[in-house]
């Protein structure tokens, strides 16, 4: 990717989540044109995000979020988000949204924030796992390794996106044959990003959503591309630590502790290079195998 296109898509990004407002608690967002079915759940959750800081004071800042993925998102229509200032106190406040399309809710999600305290400091210790710069880069990941994977693995790598990944294990990412329980990818914006933190909070609420849910499937050598597994996000949350920089890389380090009942648990952990913790991430998801091809699911509607 060239200077200018990764420009492009870092702006591309800034404009996606630059909602619009409609009215007081009301905002107004739209989705990239895409030949995928439903809107990616990163895009829906980093918006709701951005619609719940636009109501809050400048110096409040989210610690989590909690939300539910309730229908598909239709890419073709814009995306309505009202916000519930549910309250406001000395030093929390808590906001819901609902994100709604064709007058259904597709996603709620509960958002608390906090004015900065000085308090008790502890966090687990960053992997030991090679700089991003011993990695190949994405673009060369693809030619060199992708090239007789599956079509919908080529297809979702080749597409442009405005975040580069790094995958720590390339072999292991691309093909799935050790059956590991945890991955670990380096992760960052392309192009130059907006610098305030509220946008560096949605860019990580956008990217968390990026091959977590298939992280459930690794200790199964299977991945959510295959058209014998169904696979649908469930729920998401993050738990924001510390202060980072998207312009610099993260790595984001996912594990599995659990799969059952056709549903896949996902944790993850952030860190900035400098081995700071900067957030956490859980989601489950459904990963049902099946023995026939059948869609997704329909726009409009929720996992079958």
């Amino acid at each position: 990717m060239s200077q200018s296109e990764d420009r492009e898509s870092g702006k591309a990004l800034a404009d996606l989540l630059d909602l619009e407002r409609l009215e007081e608690n009301l905002y107004r967002g739209e989705s990239p044109a895409t030949t995928w079915q439903r809107v990616f759940g990163g895009q829906v959750v980093a918006q709701s995000l951005v619609a719940a800081q636009r109501t809050v004071p400048m110096n409040r800042y989210v610690h989590s979020l909690h939300g539910y993925f309730m229908r598909a998102g239709d890419t073709e229509v814009p995306i309505i988000f009202q916000v519930d200032r549910l309250r406001d106190g000395k030093s929390f406040l808590t906001r819901s949204v609902r994100a709604i399309q064709h007058g259904q809710p597709i996603f709620i999600m509960t958002a608390s924030f906090q004015c900065e305290e000085e308090g008790y400091e502890h966090q687990e210790a960053m992997p030991d796992v090679p700089p991003p710069e011993a990695l190949d880069a994405e673009a060369m990941l693809i030619a060199d390794s992708a090239t007789g994977a599956p079509a919908p693995i080529r297809n979702y790598w080749q597409r442009e996106r405005p975040i580069e990944i790094r995958p720590v294990d390339v072999e292991d990412f691309l093909w799935r044959k050790k059956g590991s329980s945890e991955q670990a990818i380096w992760i960052r914006a392309s192009g130059e990003p907006p610098a305030d933190r509220a946008y560096q909070t949605a860019f990580l609420a956008y990217m968390s959503d990026m091959t977590l849910l298939d992280s459930t499937l690794y200790p199964h050598c299977a991945s959510v591309f295959s058209d014998r597994i169904q696979a649908a996000s469930l729920d998401h949350a993050i738990w924001f630590h510390r202060p980072f920089e998207i312009s610099d890389w993260l790595l984001y380090v996912q594990k599995t502790p659990s799969a059952s009942n056709a549903r896949g648990l996902a944790i993850g952990r952030v860190f900035s290079r400098d081995g700071r913790l900067v957030a956490s991430v859980a989601q489950e998801g459904l990963i049902r195998a099946r023995e026939t091809v059948i869609p997704f699911y329909e726009k409009g509607k929720g996992p079958q």
